[in-house]
């Protein structure tokens, strides 16, 4: 019986330090993740991730498309996940997903919103870690203004496919204008989300048109980040309004196995990911999803 006593102690001593290995205060994620039903996962440290989000296209829209040239040479050389959905329609829910861990019930493009829940940007800076989202066609820096540019139908910038603005626990001073974009990538934040104007997103413009912008304004980032520690993700918010809802979702850059990946994910997973990545707390409903571990060099 002392032996067996022994035993027990000794089980829950491991189980223990197992936990702690995993997750600090707060919930906060260390340097590895288990997959269910299977062992733990080392997670890699990124300099730089960049994530850029397109527009209203399903998954067999962009890869194979001969329109989009360039995302499928990044989805041939990297991850990419044939499996991957979006979690709401229209637009704006999806952006405070993949933003917030939540779509908050909202159902509709309605602007403006204005929240205080925790969120990335809030979690990285509170965790002394950096958050900049970049928005073509963004007029200046910190503007809250619903659009801007373009027409009634098409505006250029649209404050629905910006979630960062509608925080009050996020500074201004990360709402800013891809213009801003830094071209010494070293100086880039902890955590930057990019989102092209309506035009260049595959919202308003063509597929052709939105592969091209990307390769001509990130397409240098895209292959310095494989040789400098630092992580191009490449996300749709929504297919085009069907009701299965998949999507793109693409990572290209250090410390991946290239490759197709089955693994069914959403945008909770993406986030969830991401605030592994930077081990901070996970948001919203990020918190019951899962980390994408398989594609991680060991």
């Amino acid at each position: 019986m002392k032996q067996k006593w022994h035993k027990g102690l000794l089980a829950l001593i491991g189980l223990a330090a197992l936990l702690m290995t995993g997750c600090g205060a707060g919930g906060v994620i260390g340097p590895t993740t288990t997959v269910a039903g299977g062992p733990a996962h080392p997670l890699p440290h990124f300099d730089h991730i960049v994530v850029v989000i397109e527009e209203n296209h399903s998954y067999g829209d962009i890869i194979g498309s001969t329109d989009a040239p360039y995302i499928n040479s990044l989805a041939q050389q990297g991850a990419n996940f044939t499996a991957a959905f979006s979690v709401a329609h229209p637009s704006e829910p999806n952006y405070l997903a993949l933003f917030a861990g939540s779509t908050f019930g909202l159902s509709s493009d309605d602007c403006p919103q204005s929240y205080g829940a925790v969120n990335l940007a809030s979690e990285l800076l509170a965790n002394h870690q950096s958050f900049t989202g970049y928005s073509e066609s963004l007029p200046s820096a910190g503007f809250t203004g619903c659009t801007s540019g373009g027409n009634i139908f098409s505006a250029d910038y649209a404050r629905k496919h910006n979630p960062w603005s509608d925080f009050t626990n996020v500074p201004a001073s990360v709402n800013q204008p891809f213009s801003s974009f830094p071209s010494d990538y070293t100086q880039l934040p902890t955590v930057a989300y990019v989102i092209p104007n309506q035009n260049n997103d595959m919202h308003s413009g063509s597929v052709a048109a939105a592969d091209s912008w990307l390769q001509q304004n990130l397409g240098s980032y895209a292959t310095w980040a494989a040789t400098h520690n630092s992580l191009l993700i490449l996300a749709w918010d929504e297919d085009d309004g069907s009701a299965s809802n998949q999507v793109p979702l693409i990572f290209t850059g250090a410390h991946l196995h290239g490759g197709r990946y089955a693994e069914t994910v959403n945008h909770y997973d993406l986030l969830r990911t991401i605030e592994a990545l930077t081990g901070v707390a996970y948001t919203g409903h990020a918190a019951q999803g899962k980390t994408i571990a398989d594609v991680w060099s060991k």
